[in-house]
């Protein structure tokens, strides 16, 4: 069992060594990827290690339980210990993402039912805010187009993680979160009563550690200028400082007026560029995949509909895991890690059963 983790082990070592040669920490970018695959190589070692240890104390409580009874009496506890340790083996083993330690770029956009959805777009720009300050991450509020009645027509915001550990990063944790989101409830527009669904779109995209990571040609960008607008399509500013860039190969255009400077705007918008690059360069490895490569949860259908936020219930429901809780009020304050549980759980599952089926 787990005849790969002594390669793997291997290379721990061997990482470890190239973490002491100072050559390693002239280059930012080289340590980085460095570190990661040390702290991911890490976990898997610890945690062998511990699947280990529990083999032997359970084996020699076994030895002793012949001639001592109140050992024997510890031998079901030792035995549970030893099927947590190897399940978690076991799953730290499944092929990680390679993006899972990048930090991202969400984008929440509003969908069907006009101004609520608007509205619930702000709303889901705070949840995400708040889970991120829950998580020790930082947001920065890269672009925003408000609507008359103070909500979002489309919003972008970058969110920061700290860790090395692959298991704690932002993307691994907010992957999940790419899809439709639908709420019903009662909008402040309604003098009724009558409960209303809509819908709001969030696409999220692991973003490029350093600039050169994606080769993007000057000759490729058709770049415009424009003045900034705001909400009603008044001018805010005077000067052209709002950005335009279309990358013409693949036909992607970001946009960003949110700084009163030019140049700001252009690297903001570059920044999203080479995020949603880098996506699109993923989505076609994971299309190219095995299934027990890809994402099983993170589908790559971007209209699909993955949760329903009700709150007349205050019900928060997830479409593809199946679950389900009575806690939305506290969901909306950030609360969403069970939630993200439950994905990483799902995915965790299909990707195991895929390699079972494989081998």
């Amino acid at each position: 069992m787990f005849e790969q983790v002594e390669a793997l082990r291997d290379e721990h070592r061997r990482v470890e060594r190239e973490l002491s040669d100072p050559e390693v920490h002239a280059d930012a970018a080289r340590a980085k990827r460095v570190n990661r695959r040390y702290a991911e190589l890490s976990r898997i070692v610890k945690a062998h290690d511990d699947w280990t240890a529990a083999g032997d104390d359970l084996e020699t409580a076994r030895e002793f339980a012949r001639e001592d009874e109140s050992i024997a009496a510890e031998i079901p506890a030792l035995e549970d210990g030893l099927q947590a340790a190897q399940e978690k083996l076991r799953r730290l083993l499944i092929p990680r993402d390679p993006d899972d330690a990048r930090d991202v770029i969400m984008e929440i956009k509003a969908g069907e039912g006009g101004a609520e959805s608007a509205l619930f777009a702000a709303d889901l720009l705070r949840m995400y805010v708040q889970y991120a300050a829950s998580q020790g991450w930082k947001t920065e509020l890269l672009e925003r187009t408000e609507s008359d009645l103070g909500g979002y027509k489309d919003v972008q915001v970058a969110i920061k993680g700290s860790s090395t550990d692959p298991s704690q990063g932002v993307w691994a944790h907010l992957k999940y979160e790419g899809g439709v989101h639908r709420v019903q409830r009662v909008p402040a527009t309604e003098s009724q009563g009558r409960i209303h669904t809509s819908t709001t779109g969030v696409l999220v995209f692991p973003e490029v550690d350093e600039p050169d990571e994606i080769a993007i040609n000057q000759n490729d960008l058709k770049i415009d200028v424009f003045r900034s607008s705001g909400p009603g399509g008044q001018s805010v500013n005077t000067t052209d400082s709002a950005v335009r860039i279309t990358h013409v190969p693949s036909g992607i255009v970001v946009s960003m007026q949110n700084e009163k400077s030019q140049l700001q705007n252009r690297e903001a918008a570059m920044r999203v560029l080479r995020a949603r690059l880098l996506a699109k360069q993923q989505e076609e490895l994971d299309a190219a995949a095995s299934d027990a490569r890809r994402s099983q949860i993170r589908g790559m259908d971007r209209s699909e509909r993955i949760r329903t936020y009700n709150f007349p219930e205050n019900r928060i429901a997830d479409h593809r895991t199946g679950f389900k809780a009575y806690n939305l009020d506290q969901v909306m304050d950030g609360a969403l890690e069970p939630i993200i549980e439950s994905a990483i759980h799902a995915d965790e599952e299909a990707r195991l059963a895929a390699l079972g089926t494989e081998g």
